[in-house]
């Protein structure tokens, strides 16, 4: 079964309580929360107190995306918000492993990211540690991009790592994903995708998360 995960990058801001009701009711089961230091990636978005005020409104899991330097700062403040899973990025700290130790013993899930340009190699070491692998199929920091294809084989690989290993582990894909290729990623073995223009642009967002369902 896949789980859909709007990002509310491209949500409405001014009316933000009432997006996040409308796409729970379309079939959401997670909310993707793209968190942005303006140093990581070129943009700045939103930090803990709006986390903490989200929480309040929803049951939906809180999937808290940190693109930040020095993530291990922000940890607490980000788990006492409401956050159920922490996705970290590779390319962001030393030693991932560290973090990820820190994060579990503070009672929250844990996930590890990759950009677009970062061979799978680099985490393989860690993917039995975390709960979630993040895919990143565009360059992060904005959204409204174009799916880059190249990350597919890269899906796929991680996929079948995953199937190795004796737990649960989710695999993510974030960037672009839309009705034309969620079936493809879905093929090659992503079980939870990431939208956000494509969902909160559409008119209908049942339509749209249906559509990612069915593809």
């Amino acid at each position: 079964m896949v789980i859909i995960a709007p990002s509310i990058l491209s949500a409405d801001f001014t009316r933000l309580y009432d997006e996040i009701k409308a796409v729970t009711d379309a079939g959401a089961e997670w909310l993707h929360i793209d968190v942005m230091d303006g140093h990581f990636v070129p943009n700045i978005t939103i930090g803990p107190v709006v986390v903490e005020n989200i929480r309040k409104k929803t049951s939906l899991v809180l999937d808290c995306h940190l693109m930040i330097e020095h993530p291990e700062k922000y940890i607490d403040a980000f788990i006492k918000a409401g956050a159920d899973i922490i996705t970290i990025h590779s390319e962001a700290v030393l030693e991932p492993l560290d973090l990820i130790t820190q994060i579990k013993k503070l009672g929250c899930k844990v996930g590890i990211s990759i950009n677009p340009e970062t061979p799978l190699e680099k985490i393989l070491h860690i993917i039995p540690k975390v709960d979630l692998v993040l895919i990143m199929s565009v360059h992060p920091g904005f959204s409204g991009q174009k799916f880059i294809d190249d990350v597919v084989p890269k899906l796929k690989q991680a996929s079948e790592v995953i199937k190795k290993i004796k737990k649960q582990i989710y695999l993510q894909i974030d960037g672009g994903i839309n009705n034309q290729n969620a079936g493809l990623v879905k093929k090659n073995g992503a079980n939870v995708l990431v939208a956000a223009s494509f969902i909160f642009k559409n008119k209908e967002y049942h339509t749209a998360i249906n559509q990612l369902k069915e593809a």
